[in-house]
This record gives structure tokens, sequence and C-alpha cells, in this order.
């Protein structure tokens, strides 16, 4: 039986669970609480934080293969457990280019894969001229660390700019290592996919999905989504080669914008199991998590297919802070025609934050039936 260590153990991590019951895997866990919610399903816990290396090694010392639930990692500390033997899916150097999303930026582009345009946040007195040539507004991200648009400022004006900055303005000048700016692309829509590749390189992607959000949050995945057999075609191609080129063991996630002219541009990689990706737990083959396992393990990947017409993934969102379970508007949801109601078990609730998400399948592909079951969901959960 083999022990798979994960670094991480919020709601990626737990929904692991189930795929490694059915494959046979143990999972050990590092994570800095024994509240975390994949605690529940894991066969033993390292309490740590997830850049903790010593942490790591203990973790290393009790599983077979290490991977990871989140990209928040130190791997200068990781590559020393890397060079004494500790096997980590993915490896290390498939990480390395992606965790700045500068370097990622400039990696993407290398390989001939369509991004926005950008450039690294250095000398303030060049950026009024770097942003004419990009034209207002842009978009202004942190390069580490941030995700449900935590760390993305859009930009319209020089002075809204400079206020955001001024706090890492010291007497040495700008910290360079902060911030990029990009183009604001004015999207049609807002794409994802998944995408595995196992140890012996076999790739494959899951149908893509269109993701909705709101305040830069994730709120709705739709799948399939609705685009020409040719954009599904260079979506399936940039996965292919994004994977190829890193040697990536693992599931990562791809996410893409759409504009109306029909290009694809991608915008920002996921290299673990994604938010976008949790509608395959009830509508695929084969779940992004027991792919993910699949592929660490050295298993053979499974059918990504949809095993229905389409789905519909809506967020539970956090829209207040309390230490409520929400059972009563949990089983209103759970009682809507083929939902599948997935409850994380956090303790705490605040704004924004993920809480559960609720899957509903469907028997065609109506839009406006897609838009009802959202509707209906969100008035379930939402005070009014």
């Amino acid at each position: 039986m083999k022990r798979v260590g994960v670094i991480g153990g919020g709601q990626l991590a737990w929904m692991m669970g189930g795929a490694a019951q059915k494959l046979g895997v143990e999972l050990v866990l590092q994570t800095p609480s024994p509240d975390d919610p994949a605690v529940s399903i894991a066969q033993d816990i390292v309490l740590g934080a997830v850049d903790d290396a010593i942490s790591t090694q203990a973790l290393a010392s009790k599983t077979d293969i290490i991977t990871f639930e989140n990209e928040f990692v130190n791997l200068n500390s990781l590559s020393a457990l890397e060079n004494q033997g500790v096997c980590f899916r993915p490896g290390l150097a498939a990480l390395s280019p992606l965790l700045d999303k500068y370097d990622q930026r400039c990696y993407l582009q290398k390989l001939g894969i369509p991004v926005p345009r950008f450039f690294a946040v250095e000398q303030l007195e060049d950026i009024p001229s770097q942003i004419a040539e990009l034209g207002l507004p842009v978009v202004l991200k942190s390069r580490r660390h941030g995700y449900d648009g935590q760390g993305t400022f859009i930009i319209n004006d020089l002075a809204c700019l400079q206020q955001q900055l001024s706090s890492h303005i010291t007497s040495k000048g700008l910290n360079k290592s902060l911030y990029l700016i990009e183009e604001f692309v004015p999207f049609e829509r807002e794409l994802a996919v998944m995408a595995a590749r196992s140890v012996e390189g076999e790739v494959v992607t899951y149908p893509v999905v269109e993701t909705q959000q709101q305040q830069q949050v994730c709120r709705r995945v739709i799948a399939p989504a609705d685009i020409t057999a040719d954009q599904a075609a260079k979506i399936k191609a940039i996965a292919h080669t994004l994977l190829n080129s890193l040697e990536v063991v693992g599931v990562f996630g791809i996410e893409l914008f759409l504009t109306p002219t029909g290009k694809v541009l991608v915008n920002e990689i996921a290299p673990r199991t994604h938010n976008s990706g949790h509608f395959s737990l009830d509508a695929c083959e084969t779940s992004q998590f027991e792919q993910h396992l699949r592929a660490v393990c050295g298993l053979p990947l499974g059918n990504p297919a949809l095993r229905c017409a389409g789905a519909v993934m809506v967020n539970l969102l956090g829209y207040e802070m309390s230490h409520r379970n929400y059972q009563s508007q949990r089983q209103q949801l759970a009682a809507i025609p083929q939902a599948f109601v997935h409850w994380y078990g956090k303790t705490e609730s605040r704004p924004g934050r993920k809480l559960g998400h609720v899957t509903v399948l469907l028997d065609d592909q109506n839009r406006d039936a897609i838009s009802t079951i959202a509707h209906t969901i969100e008035s379930i959960w939402y005070p009014s």
C-alpha cells in the first residue's frame, strides 16, 4: 500500500480522501492545524506550516511520495530533501517556473503559449511609459501567494497605482520582487481546463469549462464550456505543451481568457488540483482527485470524460463571520434533483471563504436551465 504525503490540509486534500480509499492509498498530511478539513480523512498527520522543511522531513520519513495541496512552499528548503532522495510529485523542477507569477508569464511566453502583455514592476520612473504602452486600465498582481483575487488589483490611473505601491517603497527604492503589471483583458468569458500527466508521460485533459467570477472569486463552473471545437483543441494543445515541457507528474489547472475575437490567452497556472475541476467528483468517470493520486502513485490514468451531458458547480462562499454549520441550507440544496453537496467541515465562516460546493448534473446543456439552477442554489445559500 502506497503512503502519500500531502503538503497542506485544506479542502483539496480532503477531497482526495474518497479516491485514496478507492485506490488503497494512505494519506499523511503536513498541515498547521489539527482542525483543518483533511485531518478527518488522513491516516496520520505532521503538524507544521506548509513551508516548514523540518516538518516536511518528518513527513518524508512516514511516506513513499510527497505531493502538494497548495503551492505556498519554500522550494529552496525542499531541494535539500529532494537531493537526499525524497520523491516529490510533481517534482520541484516542475514547480520552480510557476510559483512566481512573473517567472510563470516568462516561461509560458518562452514556450510560445499566448499570455496577456506584462512587465515586472522595477523602476518607478519607467512605469508611466510602460503603462502607456499597455493602456489603462491595467492589472497589478502579487508575484507570490495570491489566490481567490487576493493580491490582484485593477488599476484605473497612475495615482491609484502609486497609492498601492507606496507601502513597499523604502529608502532603497521599490521592492522589485513583489508585483507585476499586465494588460487588462476585456474577455468574453473565463475558461479553465484540468490536465494530468503520468510518470510515463501520458497526458489527459478534462472537458474545458467556463468559470464565472464575482469580486475575482470563482462563483460558478459550467461544464462543458460553450466554445468551438477549434478553441477546445487549442486549449488541449496548450495543456499538452505545458505539462510535457515541465515533465509534470500529477494534475494541473490552467485558467484562460477567451477574447471577443475568439483568441485564447492563458491567465494563470495552478500546479495542483483546482476549484475549476471540482465538478469532476460527480460528473466525470475519474475525478481530478483520483487522477492526481493515480498519477503520483504511478498508476494508469483514468478516463476524464463526462458521464452526463454536463454539470454546473456553485461554490458556497462565506458571507458572514460565524461558526454555524448551515445545516438547514445544506438540506435544501441536497433536495435539488441530481445535486451533490460537498461540505468542507471548516469551523469558521468569513466573507468569501470557500465552505463547500454543490454540483448539479445536467441532462442537456440548455443555458437557461443552467442559469436557473445556479440562481436556485444561490437563492437558498445567500440571505436575501
